[in-house]
């Protein structure tokens, strides 16, 4: 499926897309503040750790971008293009098209732009937030150590999404091994070999 890895927002808070701004509030804070009641009530390891600090963050992330129209309407067209500029591509590839090469860097920069926008850059401003400071109760020490974790988890997302892309074949070069001894022989007589 092509959508998958580009995270949906919606889907975080268990919302369609047509859902309004209080519906955003609404499912955000219930789901925050069931999942800090389950990050009090379990042994916090360091995986442990690492996996609630990202729940944190996707969740305030959704809510910081789905509760502002513009930021949303943004979200919606960069996640809209990167989903359809794999669909090109991969009809690029199979049908062989000339312009398969500048689909997949036109694809790769938009997926490299979504990534660090949507999964890493507004997750840390969303942390920011004095709405969801309040609900999360995110804190410095939080961003001090959600940057690695950010960037590990685009990095998995990047390379999950990089595995099932269309790659051309690469065809095996056609060698000819007795020109090129001649090339040889004539180099070293040349040289005085």
């Amino acid at each position: 499926m092509p959508d998958t890895g580009y995270i949906n927002y919606f889907e975080v808070l268990g919302l369609d897309e047509t859902c309004k701004t209080g519906d955003v509030r609404k499912n955000y804070k219930q789901q925050m503040k069931a999942l800090v009641m389950e990050i009090g009530r379990v042994e916090i390891t360091p995986e442990r750790k690492d996996a609630y600090l990202l729940e944190l963050a996707r969740h305030n992330a959704a809510f910081y971008i789905l509760r502002d129209t513009d930021l949303r309407d943004h979200y919606e067209k960069d996640r809209r293009n990167v989903i359809a500029l794999e669909v090109q591509w991969g009809e690029a590839v199979k049908s062989d098209s000339p312009d398969a090469d500048r689909l997949r860097r036109q694809y790769d920069a938009a997926l490299r732009h979504f990534l660090s926008r949507y999964l890493e850059e507004l997750m840390l401003v969303a942390g920011r937030d004095p709405e969801c400071v309040e609900a999360s109760r995110w804190d410095p020490a939080h961003e001090r150590h959600a940057g690695p974790v950010l960037r590990s988890f685009r990095q998995q997302l990047y390379q999950e999404i990089q595995e099932r892309l269309p790659f051309s074949e690469v065809t095996e070069p056609q060698i000819d091994w007795e020109e090129r001894v001649r090339t040889i022989a004539d180099t070293l007589s040349a040289a005085g070999a």
